[in-house]
């Protein structure tokens, strides 16, 4: 499993812990990093390990049927073999599968991997209550981007590499085979058309792929706006309900994310209309807009608050809330994090700021809600301060992790 690593390896800010008696189901878009993760992981470990590929056909036809392919397998199960299971979506039914595998070997640690969850989410919830932990890896965050920088670099040389990393997240993200590549965009455009052609196309049987690739390319070019899903149907010469469908499997596919609005009553707010973000800015500007320099670039901003989307997708457990607060009049915070009653306020600043300040918005939505902070994510500035009680704080995207932690206990 070592040997199989690739070179340069970037450690990930997760763990793997696979506990006898339930899987641990791995999702996240193709070529976000799963098997290698998975494999450096179990590296550690010196227990035997058999993977078996769900896209191959004989494999396919074992997944029929769980007491039936352990019993084809027992010449190579030995009780401490841990299980690998690859792209699962592609068995036949999924999530009865990897049941009867826990059900019928109870001692026995197993991992699953998926790259699309639109198949079998549903029926997970029902069926592997309790038998399995989920996890969802996507594309390199920052914070694991750093790794390449050396350690014992002075704290102003590590911002400035950081920035460098960051402004080279926001142009062609951080897929890992792109971003420790010369040449991303080449690895970008292909993978879009894996996911376009492959994975949506021939999984979820999209009757029309110029129709997905037209909606994506809106989605694209919309980003970090509210959505017209009527005016995008109309522009892709589809129905609304078409429409909506093919955004839901880009959805699953983890191209994408609808966000909803932050309601919580006490102003006059938007209340049903999503946003909608990109999970890596490099494959959104396959889909739309190239990769040109930052500097000269008319979409900095939407870049900008894409990644930190993106960042907080990478960093939040999943059952964190992330959503915007927008008023009626316009008024509007670009992020609304919650952990059960608590919640932080977040705007996203593309320009240079030269000194510390923050929009009459946020000072809304802070008197309205009262946040365990807002913060103000920016290229230059970092800086404290308070505004009737709450913390305000300046970062810079590498310093995200000191805004999570209000909302710790």
């Amino acid at each position: 499993m070592a040997t199989r690593q690739p070179d340069p390896f970037l450690a990930r800010k997760r763990r793997l812990e696979l506990q006898p008696g339930s899987a641990e189901l791995v999702t996240g878009p193709r070529q976000a990093g799963k098997s290698t993760w998975i494999l450096e992981s179990l590296s550690r470990e010196p227990l035997p390990l058999l993977i078996l590929h769900a896209e191959e056909p004989r494999i396919r036809e074992l997944g029929r049927s769980p007491a039936r392919a352990l019993q084809d397998l027992a010449d190579v199960l030995q009780p401490e073999t841990v299980l690998l299971l690859e792209e699962v979506q592609n068995l036949p039914d999924a999530p009865l599968f990897i049941k009867g595998l826990v059900d019928l070997e109870k001692d026995r640690r197993i991992v699953a991997t998926g790259s699309s969850s639109f198949s079998f989410q549903a029926r997970t919830r029902e069926s592997l209550a309790g038998r399995v932990r989920r996890t969802l890896l996507l594309p390199f965050s920052l914070q694991e981007a750093q790794g390449l920088i050396p350690s014992d670099l002075s704290p102003a040389i590590r911002a400035a590499r950081s920035r460098e990393l960051w402004e080279r997240i926001l142009v062609s993200g951080a897929y890992p085979d792109a971003f420790l590549k010369p040449d991303p965009a080449t690895t970008l455009y292909h993978l879009v058309e894996a996911f376009v052609l492959r994975d949506v196309s021939d999984l979820h049987t999209i009757e029309r792929p110029h129709v997905f690739r037209k909606l994506l390319e809106l989605a694209a070019a919309d980003v970090g706006n509210l959505i017209n899903l009527s005016e995008w149907a109309g522009l892709a010469q589809a129905s609304r309900n078409t429409a909506a469908r093919y955004l839901e499997i880009a959805e699953q596919a983890h191209l994408l994310r609808l966000v909803p609005p932050f309601v919580g009553g006490k102003r006059a707010e938007v209340t049903g209309t999503p946003k909608l973000y990109f999970l890596d800015n490099g494959l959104r500007n396959a889909v739309f807009a190239g990769f040109g320099p930052l500097q000269n670039r008319a979409d900095r901003g939407a870049l900008w608050e894409n990644a930190v989307y993106g960042e907080l997708m990478k960093r939040l457990p999943l059952l964190d809330e992330v959503r915007f607060w927008r008023s009626k009049n316009g008024a509007e915070v670009d992020f609304v994090i919650r952990r059960q009653d608590r919640l932080i306020g977040l705007e996203v600043k593309a320009g240079d700021l030269q000194r510390p300040t923050f929009s009459r918005a946020a000072r809304s939505f802070s008197s309205a809600y009262r946040p365990r902070c807002l913060a103000v994510i920016n290229a230059p500035l970092r800086h404290d301060l308070s505004a009737d009680g709450v913390p305000v704080l300046f970062r810079r995207p590498w310093e995200l992790d000191e805004v999570l932690e209000f909302l710790e206990e």
